[in-house]
């Protein structure tokens, strides 16, 4: 018997394996988003059911129960913008959530040429947030960090014109 925690996985499956559509969907994003395989995707879609299920919660509850904890904690991973409420939670799309990955972030921030070269810097530790080396690409940026994401200062990409330094190339 396993113990708790272990061999457990943080996402589902699809219930049905060989669907065209949802196949080239999903290839899409993975390419898109630079992930390595499908299981991150599945991951992040797994993480928006919850996000949904928690909504779907605390808004059928009859009591004075309201939800500013959990939106407040979404807006803070910026899931959800300051004007957005518990209602919007359930208009959310996968892309939402795979936004707030650093891999994505630090490639929106000009970091990197590409999201594959993002992943790169990051696993290989040339990427920091908030002084700390991340080599995590799945890590979930909040909104006050996102101004804190730099190289790292021992690494060779602070210098600008290193050849693999995003706009170095023209």
């Amino acid at each position: 018997m396993a113990l708790p925690g272990e061999n457990t996985k943080f996402y589902e499956t699809p219930n049905h394996p060989y669907q065209g559509e949802r196949i080239s969907e999903e290839s899409d994003l993975v390419s898109r988003y630079g992930l390595k395989n499908k299981e991150e995707l599945w991951r992040a879609q797994s993480e928006l059911r919850n996000f949904r299920r928690e909504a779907r919660r605390l808004l059928g509850r009859t009591e004075a129960v309201s939800g500013d904890e959990f939106v407040s904690r979404l807006q803070r991973i910026g899931v959800l913008s300051e004007q957005e409420s518990l209602d919007d939670v359930l208009s959310l799309d996968v892309t939402d959530v795979l936004e707030r990955r650093l891999q994505t972030v630090v490639y929106r921030e000009g970091l990197a040429n590409t999201v594959g070269q993002a992943r790169q810097f990051i696993s290989h530790g040339h990427v920091t947030v908030d002084g700390s080396r991340v080599t995590e690409p799945s890590y979930k940026v909040e909104v006050s960090e996102e101004d804190a994401i730099a190289f790292d200062e021992r690494s060779d990409l602070t210098d600008e014109l290193h050849p693999a330094r995003a706009g170095a190339q023209e």
